[in-house]
């Protein structure tokens, strides 16, 4: 029989705390005090979520510069993504994936993703399988019936002098590439958990619940980006610095799929450099706009309610968008991937977009689940990078599908998680716009469309994979939604959609023809 454990937090509150500032709560557990981050805004009580998972000892992958964390508990999944109303939550016993809306965002101060507590209660019992209940009088939060899996590790101290043959993480190696490193944790378990921070050019990376050789990994002397690496045991995991040159930019920090590994990429500044010094104000004047209606020919893509084909919601969003620009920016170029219903491989699609000379590629699809009809609903915004969730994984795995229709599918055979890595790090020029044009979607079909905006998001889309410029794909809506797939179908929406999409051009030009200039 699996121990109950009580949790009681109790929160101290003056009245002063209710004003919007940053508090302490007191986290009773079996009798062992501790303290959590509580903010007060305007009487909603928010909790730090990381410390939470900590005092519960969860599972959790947390990375502060992309302001995501991820619980797991007993094979289930919980997402928070900062300044978003969002909640993904992945339940194991159902193997389903629900989006859940708050009425208000999180918040992310100093360094913390901070929850809405009151809304977060019924989506966080489901996840921890317990009870958690909120006493407003006493100011008390309380969790019943709690118990960790027996198989799910516990705390363990390690020390630096475990036998040789224990360690969990054995060393590292570094590959250089001409836009930053990429550095392999090389580790014997599966680490359960992580989390990153950036501070006076120092990353930091901590590994719960596993041990490192540090006499593999400690390192000095210059190594394209990094200065130095120092490794240390803690009580709990291993941590690991790198200090870094003032070329760093960013870093991605994710689980090799195919291994136990860790994979670190490390983006320098060298694109930046090249695009400022070697530039021809022509060459990079906004002047050519790619439009890739996904799908099209024998791939009909999804096939929605009421037999509804996605290719041809795709095409008719596409040249409604094209229109657009053609009438209001007559001094840009717009060139689509197909105009007609024709079959176009993905390759060819990111090929198109170079040999035109591109300056933002808009992939246009539509979403779906596997069974229809379906309550998801809503459009988002993706950007190329490794899928961090399984839904985003799906997804991508679906759009990729389309390669069972080519000659040659085996050209893809190498889009390996660390490869897309690497492809993401050979884009890192682009990055930024990429993800300035991805908000300026998200923001400006909201004001448009009828459909939920779900937010930006990313995943390992191979169609995006070619092109050398800004690039996002968009999944419009759920065609295995009646209501959704209804106004995708109908002229208002797709006018609306296109409109919402040129909306974002017009703003996202401004920004780059500003950054040009200033380079």
């Amino acid at each position: 029989m699996k121990p109950k454990i009580l949790f009681i937090f109790v929160l101290i509150l003056t009245a002063s705390s209710f004003a919007q500032s940053i508090n302490r709560i007191n986290f009773m557990v079996n009798g062992s005090k501790s303290s959590l981050p509580v903010y007060n805004r305007e009487g909603t009580i928010y909790i730090a979520i990381k410390p939470f998972a900590d005092a519960l000892s969860l599972d959790y992958h947390y990375n502060p510069e992309s302001e995501k964390i991820e619980l797991l508990n007993n094979g289930n999944k919980i997402y928070f993504t900062s300044k978003n109303p969002f909640i993904i939550y992945y339940s194991k016993s159902k193997d389903d994936t629900k989006i859940i809306q708050l009425p208000t965002s999180t918040y992310f101060i100093g360094g913390q993703i901070f929850i809405p507590l009151k809304y977060s209660l019924k989506v966080l019992q489901q996840f921890l399988k317990a009870e958690l209940s909120i006493e407003k009088e006493n100011n008390i939060l309380t969790l019943n019936n709690f118990s960790l899996r027996k198989d799910q590790p516990a705390e363990v101290v390690k020390s630096e002098t475990v036998p040789k043959s224990n360690y969990d993480i054995t060393g590292i190696s570094l590959e250089e590439k001409a836009n930053g490193t990429l550095v392999r944790v090389k580790s014997k378990i599966k680490i359960p958990a992580y989390s990153s921070s950036f501070k006076n050019g120092i990353l930091t990376i901590i590994f719960r619940k596993v041990n490192a050789d540090i006499t593999k990994i400690d390192r000095t002397g210059e190594q394209g980006i990094i200065q130095r690496i120092e490794a240390k045991n803690l009580q709990s995991g291993a941590e690991l610095k790198f200090y870094l040159k003032k070329e760093y930019t960013s870093s991605e920090v994710m689980n090799d799929n195919g291994s136990n590994d860790i994979l670190i990429a490390l983006h320098n500044k060298i694109f930046d450099k090249n695009l400022s010094l070697n530039k021809e104000k022509a060459k990079w004047d906004f002047n050519v706009i790619v439009i890739d209606p996904g799908h099209g020919g024998k791939d009909s893509g999804t096939i929605g309610v009421d037999g509804i084909e996605e290719k041809n919601i795709n095409l008719a969003i596409a040249l409604k968008l094209g229109a657009d620009i053609r009438k209001n920016m007559k001094d840009v170029k717009v060139v689509f991937t197909r105009k007609t219903d024709k079959f176009v491989e993905l390759y060819r699609r990111g090929q198109i977009a170079n040999e035109n000379g591109g300056k933002l590629f808009i992939s246009i699809h539509c979403n779906a689940t596997p069974h229809k009809p379906s309550s998801s609903n809503g459009f988002e915004v993706y950007l190329l990078r490794p899928g961090r969730t399984k839904e985003a994984i799906s997804i991508a795995s679906r759009e990729n599908s389309v390669i069972k229709y080519e000659d040659n599918p085996e050209r893809y055979k190498k889009l390996t998680d660390e490869n897309f890595i690497l492809v993401s790090m050979a884009q890192a020029a682009y990055m930024r716009y990429s993800e300035q044009f991805a908000s300026f979607v998200d923001k400006e079909m909201a004001k448009k469309v009828s459909e939920e905006p779900r937010g930006v998001k990313q995943a390992g889309f191979y169609v995006l994979v070619g092109a050398s410029m800004p690039s996002v794909l968009i999944e419009t809506g759920f065609l295995s939604n009646p209501k959704d797939a209804h106004y995708l179908n109908s002229n208002t929406g797709q006018t609306n959609i296109a409109e919402g999409i040129f909306d974002a051009i017009k703003k996202f030009r401004d920004v780059y023809e500003a950054n040009m200039q200033a380079e």
